[in-house]
């Protein structure tokens, strides 16, 4: 090799390596807001996809569905927060069992199946791997109880692992207060933010969060149009205390002569509006008044049909 081609090798090689040692610079905006970047995780409200994966259309309304938007579409979107529930296949059929896998079924998958959660995480991924300013957070359910292992199996088969946040006190409770900023988050490089409503284990699996230890959640399956209550459903008989909370604002119907509930489709611009009776900023309001803040988390179905980020604003302060 002549000398100027070996300097040259050296010298991109220093550089390669320079530029991969380099630690993640300090974000100028963080979820699309400079001011974000300064504020704790438990500061900032957001409104969510509740099950998010399950996609169809409102007009004409199709009661297994409760967005029309695709996941990338609710992120590209602005949507910051996907709930999604899971359920157990084994050979084409619901069960749990050692050759079984998770998958984003509503309730039963023979009603919808939204396709695996390792499909889902990858969708997810491809999208945070694309956006390094920004911040998501998966609420999933753990609908057939199965061991926390199949989770972490799905994470790390999908790369999704490398992303997840561990909080600082693993496996003990970081409390409300104590949460990183935003602009630390993001610098940490660890920007997929999980929860799990039953079976987490974070001795096991530390980037898995117990929904429960870190919030409480309003009723769901709500028929009141008016959303006239804002009470501490989940966990039962717990303290708000030290708690973020999730309020439930997704309005169902009844199926004539059964007691079926389905999403109420034909309501959701009045069930979405940022003002006005049985609004997002209505029950907000009353939330408020009964827990001295606002909630940390909105969900809705059909985020696109009405004014969710309008409202997501006035939570936060912002305009």
């Amino acid at each position: 090799m002549r000398p100027s081609t070996f300097l040259l090798s050296l010298s991109t090689t220093t550089l390669t390596t320079a530029s991969f040692l380099r630690p993640r610079q300090q974000p100028q905006l963080c979820n699309g807001r400079a001011d974000f970047c300064n504020r704790i995780y438990s500061n900032v409200s957001w409104i969510g996809t509740h099950n998010s994966p399950f996609i169809g259309t409102a007009d004409p309304p199709d009661p297994r569905v409760n967005q029309q938007k695709t996941v990338p579409e609710q992120l590209d979107a602005g949507i910051r927060f996907l709930q999604g529930q899971t359920q157990v296949l084994i050979n084409g059929a619901e069960d749990a069992g050692p050759f079984s896998e998770l998958y984003m079924c509503h309730t039963d998958c023979a009603i919808y199946n939204g396709g695996s959660l390792r499909q889902y995480l990858t969708t997810v991924k491809t999208w945070v791997d694309a956006h390094p300013d920004e911040v998501v957070t998966m609420l999933l359910t753990n609908g057939d109880n199965v061991d926390i292992s199949e989770f972490d199996a799905a994470f790390n088969d999908t790369g999704m692992k490398e992303l997840a946040f561990v909080p600082s006190t693993s496996p003990q409770m970081l409390p409300m207060g104590e949460w990183p900023t935003y602009g630390q988050i993001i610098e940490g490089e660890k920007r997929v933010v999980v929860f799990l409503d039953y079976g987490a284990d974070e001795s096991k699996v530390p980037y898995i969060l117990d929904e429960f230890t870190y919030y409480f959640e309003t009723p769901f399956s709500q028929t009141d149009p008016t959303f006239s209550q804002c009470r501490l459903d989940r966990p039962p008989n717990a303290s708000p205390d030290g708690r973020m909370y999730l309020v439930n604002h997704v309005l169902d119907k009844e199926i004539p002569l059964t007691d079926i509930l389905v999403p109420d489709h034909e309501a959701d611009f009045t069930t979405n509006a940022a003002q006005g009776n049985g609004s997002i900023g209505a029950q907000v309001e009353l939330c408020e008044g009964m827990w001295g803040r606002v909630p940390n988390v909105v969900l809705v179905d059909m985020f696109d049909r009405g004014e969710v980020f309008v409202a997501q604003d006035a939570l936060n302060g912002v305009s």
